[in-house]
């Protein structure tokens, strides 16, 4: 419990330090985000804001984390391999950031090679789980064998909230805001189970999630990324996977669910019928043109986070 509070202060702390480190590099070398040209007009004045912050992010939340199991000699193979996961998803954003800035435009790698390392990536921790006898899923406190759609079921949760909160990462503050909150609550049922590692893990982004905040509220001076937005999404799927929890990600997670199912009803909407449902997809921007400011979107969205978080902790220890 101590080590927990220990691996988000020394993660917190870690990502501060090499933040203002990291991003004076950034500056010098000019690794700057590219802006879409359909984004809202207030979009356009970001151009030139340093990216793939999402590497001091990862680094420090590894570190402390870490420190942590060695301090709590808890540090188990599942820990080894969620870390390791969630480091081969910063690379593979990291990758796609790369190519955007090389190309100075807001197009890395196609989606089809996006998709297939995070699908490769998700494997790793997903055979880990299948030989540690992992098939059943936690439906709100009825424990069910899906037996051998659990492969199946665990690449899709690791690949979707990846993404989720990949296309939730279009704001100042927004992901990395409701990913703190989000990987605190993943820290609570953790420490409520048992699973230190696993709390310890949480904990540990969740720390880094507030140190980043610190540089990437409005207005930020870096963006994470798909380096830490694929990385932040894919490690939250693991560790609920891990502690099998993952069902509760659906309360924990909404706003991200939300990001998700904005885009997919405007496209099915306008291939269908050729009018869109949303002035703009991601839902973020939606309310921007509705008048709202980053800020407020922000904060609300936060808010349900948080309000969603308490929720799901609240319903796992009913159903428990």
């Amino acid at each position: 419990m101590t080590l927990t509070f220990v691996a988000l202060l020394v993660s917190l702390v870690l990502t501060l330090l090499s933040g203002v480190v990291y991003i004076n590099f950034l500056k010098k070398k000019m690794f700057n985000q590219q802006i879409l040209e359909e984004a809202p007009e207030s979009h356009k004045k970001k151009a030139g804001t340093p990216t793939t912050g999402g590497v001091f992010l990862i680094l420090s939340a590894v570190a402390a984390s870490g420190i942590a199991l060695f301090l709590n000699q808890t540090a188990s193979k599942l820990a080894f391999v969620i870390l390791l996961g969630f480091v081969f998803l910063g690379l593979a954003g990291f990758l796609d950031d790369f190519q955007k800035i090389s190309k100075k435009q807001n197009k890395g790698i196609t989606p089809r090679m996006k998709l297939g390392f995070q699908i490769v990536i998700a494997l790793l921790p997903t055979i880990f789980l299948l030989f540690s006898d992992y098939s059943e899923v936690d439906f709100f406190g009825r424990v069910i064998n899906i037996g051998w759609l659990y492969p199946f079921f665990a690449v899709f949760v690791i690949v979707g909230v990846s993404n989720a909160v990949n296309l939730t990462d279009g704001l100042d503050g927004l992901a990395s805001s409701n990913c703190f909150f989000a990987f605190l609550a993943c820290t609570v049922i953790s420490i409520i189970t048992q699973k230190f590692d696993l709390a310890i893990i949480s904990a540990a982004v969740a720390g880094s999630c507030l140190g980043f905040l610190y540089f990437n509220k409005h207005p930020a001076s870096v963006f994470m990324g798909d380096t830490g937005s694929l990385a932040l999404g894919g490690v939250l799927a693991m560790i609920a996977l891990a502690g099998r929890f993952e069902m509760y990600l659906i309360f924990i997670g909404l706003i991200f669910m939300s990001e998700t199912l904005s885009v997919i009803m405007q496209v099915t909407s306008f291939k269908l019928t050729g009018k869109r449902i949303f002035k703009m997809s991601p839902i973020h921007h939606h309310f921007e043109l509705c008048g709202w400011d980053e800020v407020k979107i922000v904060k609300v969205f936060s808010a349900v986070t948080i309000c969603m978080s308490v929720l799901a902790v609240k319903l796992y220890i009913l159903a428990h």
